[in-house]
């Protein structure tokens, strides 16, 4: 099995926060269980720096927008070691040479479904795009602002049927279900044709231009949405390629042409059009984005789609999603200092909801952290070894014992739920607590019994922390180290207090 996982790429107006880490921890883990199981896998993160707010941001801000886009977009990057992510690529849509010629390919493919006319509509800054009449964005507070503007657009229309088709059959699998109901009402309700350009002039320049138009820059969802398939392809173009013109009077078929310009490029045969799944990992507030407007646009250039799309919900303080707007941003590069990266992905993974916004407070994050990781499994394996030192210097092999844990995590895991994929992996501690509670082995060191509960007790104890690396890679590795003798024995995961 063959997975090529994406995440969102964030706008960069504002620092990274809690609700991006949560979306970066889910699809590492997703990356590193499947790599665990010995599957090929190719996890790709990045930024979106095209945007008008990115540019409204650098004014506010005083600074040029490429300054101020590159030092944002290096806070996002740097997230990689706090967070211990194992992303495989990393893709900003302003400076990577492999973005701006797939984009611009993708538009060309798309050709026969493009026009222009003049438009005037309700426009949300924040969430980079039109209301209707009657709908008010849920996302951002404010007024929506009135603009009228000559741009082109996507017949988004003759594609409804075949949205409508994909998403009731699970072709394309949107998930939680709550969220898949959501999109398909939205598609049911019947699809409109949307701007897919903005006028340069109102972007200062910033963006990519749309081929054949230098008025114009691609609408910054198009320019964003197109990076899970430009960070699969070649970074230059090759010599003697034909011109726009050319490129628009030419008769090849739409996926023809996108492959001309990309489909040389093994990564994208191999990622997109091989891949047994192709798996976005998105935030609810963009779904639409991805469950109606990517896949129209793939449908437009006879791509393949996606297979599914995991969508989360929000992070909120005192009940207020966190974002720059509510002033209650939540550093996790600081919380990760703090307290520990493992302790920050455990929150985020054993304790945020499928379905449901999540509140956040520090003393939930250490209270998570002390209940399960240092009273639970770090305590298992520091008792089992202590013992074992005591009573059986020489040590002791592991029993062999069958147990389904594994292939529980593998189906909670397939069903993006990681909850139960923890409370699987979680039976294990459990059952080497009460085996200890129960047997009592500091009473039988003289004993055949000592030897039989030991072996079992550091069996369970070595398959829990061998399937604890998706999730806590750095708390696995000392786990592992301590079974192994490689590493002294002091606990493996520490009481944590808030600092003073």
């Amino acid at each position: 099995m063959t997975t090529y996982l994406t995440t969102a790429i964030p706008y960069v107006n504002a620092a990274p926060h809690l609700g991006h880490a949560l979306e970066l921890v889910q699809a590492d883990v997703l990356a590193r269980h499947r790599r665990l199981r010995g599957e090929p896998v190719r996890f790709l993160t990045g930024t979106d720096d095209n945007a008008l707010k990115n540019v409204t941001a650098a004014r506010s801000a005083g600074r040029p927008v490429r300054a101020f886009v590159d030092a944002s977009a290096a806070r996002f990057a740097a997230l990689r070691e706090p967070l211990h992510l194992s992303n495989d690529d990393f893709i900003r849509t302003s400076t990577d040479p492999r973005h701006a010629q797939g984009v611009r390919s993708l538009w060309l493919a798309c050709r026969k479904d493009l026009y222009l006319r003049s438009y005037e509509g309700r426009y949300c800054a924040g969430c980079e795009q039109f209301y209707p009449p009657g709908e008010q964005c849920t996302e951002h507070a404010g007024p929506l602002d009135t603009v009228t503007e000559r741009n082109w657009f996507f017949r988004l229309s003759r594609y409804q049927d075949q949205i409508q088709t994909i998403l009731e059959s699970d072709f394309v699998r949107v998930t939680p279900a709550p969220r898949r109901n959501e999109v398909l009402a939205f598609v049911r309700a019947g699809l409109t044709d949307f701007s897919v350009s903005r006028p340069a002039s109102r972007a200062d320049g910033w963006g990519i231009e749309v081929p054949g138009d230098p008025d114009q820059v691609v609408y910054v969802w198009w320019d964003a949405l197109t990076n899970y398939v430009t960070a699969l392809g070649p970074g230059t173009r090759n010599e003697g390629e034909r011109s726009d013109s050319e490129l628009y009077r030419g008769e090849l078929g739409d996926s023809e042409l996108y492959r001309s310009e990309l489909g040389d490029s093994e990564l994208y045969r191999r990622w997109w059009e091989q891949s047994d799944e192709r798996i976005h990992v998105i935030g609810k507030g963009i779904v639409r984005f991805h469950a109606v407007y990517w896949l129209a646009l793939l449908l437009s250039a006879g791509l393949p789609l996606p297979t599914s799309i995991l969508v989360h919900d929000y992070l909120t303080v005192d009940g207020a999603k966190i974002s720059k707007a509510a002033g209650n941003t939540v550093d996790p590069v600081r919380l990760a200092a703090d307290y520990g990266p493992d302790a920050l992905r455990w929150w985020l993974l054993r304790d945020v909801a499928a379905v449901g916004d999540t509140d956040f407070t520090v003393d939930r994050l250490l209270r998570r952290h002390d209940e399960d990781l240092a009273n639970g499994l770090g305590n298992l394996v520091n008792r089992t070894l202590t013992l074992i030192h005591k009573h059986r210097p020489a040590g002791l092999s592991p029993a062999p014992i069958d147990s389904d844990v594994p292939a529980r995590i593998d189906r909670a895991l397939a069903a993006f739920d990681f909850r139960a994929a923890l409370d699987a992996l979680w039976s294990l501690v459990d059952v080497g607590n009460r085996l200890v509670e129960t047997e009592r082995p500091w009473q039988l060191p003289a004993t055949p019994r000592f030897d039989e509960i030991l072996s079992t007790l550091l069996a369970l104890s070595r398959l829990a922390a061998t399937e604890l690396a998706p999730f806590l890679p750095d708390g696995s590795a000392r786990l592992l180290a301590q079974l192994d003798g490689t590493a002294p024995r002091s606990p493996a995961f520490h009481h944590r207090t808030p600092p003073t």
